[in-house]
């Protein structure tokens, strides 16, 4: 007769393990195509779990243009898009709950991020040049 205890144990363990204990309010990953060229990532910040109640999108370059498609939205959890057209700026979005997510000032290509917004003012910049590039997202 064979013994089967240590490989019903085996089993057991990595069925527990695959399945997890438990899930974490952030998570990142990324891919780069070529150094300099572009780039395509998703990240994860601040999220309560559940689907976006919503999407925006947002721009930077490739001149000194930044800019978002809503100026005002209802708290919740967002799908934010980011097109960054331009290796010498990035898309730094800032707010309430700690909401701090950016694109590479190096990298260009489009960035996806999940962001639970609270009622407050956000702002969104390009690091290097933040004294002309910049604006706000009200959230009510």
């Amino acid at each position: 007769m064979r013994r089967l205890l240590p490989a019903t144990l085996f089993v057991a363990a990595a069925t527990v393990l695959a399945t997890g204990c438990g899930g974490s309010a952030s998570s990142s990953s990324s891919s780069d195509t070529t150094a300099g060229a572009d780039t395509t990532a998703t990240t994860t910040t601040a999220t309560t779990g559940g689907a976006a109640s919503g999407t925006l999108a947002g721009s930077v370059g490739p001149g000194f243009d930044i800019s978002m498609d809503k100026t005002t939205v209802a708290a919740g959890t967002y799908t934010l898009t980011v097109d960054d057209e331009a290796s010498a700026h990035d898309f730094h979005f800032t707010g309430p709950g700690g909401v701090d997510v950016s694109t590479d000032v190096s990298g260009t290509g489009t960035k996806t991020f999940t962001v639970d917004l609270q009622a407050g003012t956000y702002t969104f910049v390009c690091d290097p040049h933040s004294s002309s590039m910049n604006g706000t997202l009200t959230v009510t």
